[in-house]
């Protein structure tokens, strides 16, 4: 199952990350606690339409980009059969992403899954219970790398 605040907790973060911000200084534009504006990117606090309305705004995106953003991941994952839960008789780490020693570090699998040549999905499973869905949009050159989960 995908919690939809975490894909837009994942969203916000990469596009403020994006801007090379820091959460202090969107938290003031928008006019929300930098604590607060943390626990919601990190999928911990489910923000209100007119709070990501203004978070949107201190970003300089539209609320309709980020929410069309996020409904692009989630549909993607939806498509992905097993991508959240290990399908019986399949092994969880099908295609490392993460070196070995980072993987062995944090104790965490990761596995990555493309749907074309223009989105790449890659999957850490924190604990039977709990995934972390990253997806990456390759778009024209003119335009920047998105990434999402």
């Amino acid at each position: 199952m995908v919690l939809l605040r975490r894909v837009i907790g994942d969203a916000l973060r990469a596009r403020r990350q994006g801007q090379h911000r820091t959460l202090r200084e969107v938290s003031s534009a928008a006019n929300v606690s930098l604590g607060y504006l943390s626990e919601i990117e990190r999928g911990q606090k489910e923000a209100s339409s007119e709070l990501l309305a203004a978070i949107c705004d201190a970003l300089g995106a539209r609320l309709s980009e980020l929410l069309r953003e996020v409904s692009d991941t989630v549909a993607l994952a939806e498509q992905l059969p097993g991508v959240l839960v290990p399908v019986a008789g399949e092994p969880v780490d099908s295609t490392p992403v993460a070196p070995p020693a980072v993987r062995k570090a944090t104790n965490r699998s990761v596995r990555q899954v493309a749907s074309d040549g223009s989105v790449a999905v890659q999957v850490r499973q924190d604990s039977p219970l709990k995934a972390t869905l990253r997806s990456t949009r390759v778009r024209p050159a003119d335009r920047d790398v998105v990434c999402a989960a």
